[in-house]
């Protein structure tokens, strides 16, 4: 059961960003799933700290526009599904996919939102450069603790619409990673639309969202083959 405090910031969240009536009870369950599913692919269980570190921080999103609007949303790397099972939840018009390339983790995505009834999201196992079927198909992809950001940028660039963007968020901000992120955007198609820096919880410190918008066409030769990105990253130095 989630506990008395949690229960109280659930809803101090949900009028915040103006949830549906039914998202506080969902997330509860989905804060219950994180703490008692032995295989949730998570580190922090707690319920009472859960609800910041995992629910809070996924829905600052909402504050950004691009966002709120979205009609399909890619979560790459999606893991224990935050930030994309509680955007499916704050979102129920938008489609939310969940990209995991790990097969155990996919099975528990897939696990969570049928025991949720979420019928916009869907777990999605493969590599996010060999999903075909989000090519082109996504108005926002999100990316949590996955990959240093030009590595996301050459990710997202392929499944986003133009104008579509890519929401990435980040700790401590870091020079040399923007600057190489800058050349991958530049490849890909997409440009930096500014880094803001957010507080989801009170005592938040040093966390970012990071956007990048798609403002024109992919070259034909991203996505480069599974692993290329991580393993020749685009590079300011280079």
């Amino acid at each position: 059961m989630t506990s008395a405090p949690a229960g109280e910031r659930l809803r101090e969240l949900a009028a915040r960003f103006a949830l549906p009536a039914q998202a506080p009870g969902l997330l509860q369950r989905l804060l219950a799933i994180l703490a008692e599913d032995p295989l949730a692919p998570t580190a922090v269980r707690a319920v009472d700290e859960a609800v910041d570190v995992h629910v809070a921080d996924s829905l600052v999103a909402l504050d950004l526009p691009r966002v709120r609007r979205a009609g399909a949303i890619a979560d790459l790397g999606a893991g224990a599904g935050l930030p994309g099972l509680v955007l499916a939840v704050a979102l129920p018009r938008a489609h939310v996919w969940l990209v995991e390339s790990n097969g155990r983790k996919r099975a528990f995505l897939s696990r969570t939102i049928a025991d949720l009834g979420l019928p916009n999201a869907q777990a999605v196992h493969a590599r996010v450069e060999a999903w075909e079927a989000g090519t082109g198909a996504c108005d926002v992809v999100t990316a949590r603790a996955l990959a240093p950001l030009n590595v996301l940028v050459e990710y997202a660039a392929p499944l986003l619409r133009e104008g579509g963007s890519l929401v990435a968020w980040k700790g401590r901000r870091d020079t040399t990673e923007e600057a190489d992120a800058v050349v991958a955007a530049t490849a890909t198609g997409l440009e930096s639309a500014g880094t803001r820096r957010v507080r989801p919880w009170p005592l938040a410190e040093n966390r970012h969202l990071h956007l990048y918008v798609k403002v024109r066409s992919t070259p034909n030769r991203y996505p480069r083959r599974p692993g290329m990105a991580s393993k020749r990253p685009l590079r300011a130095s280079t």
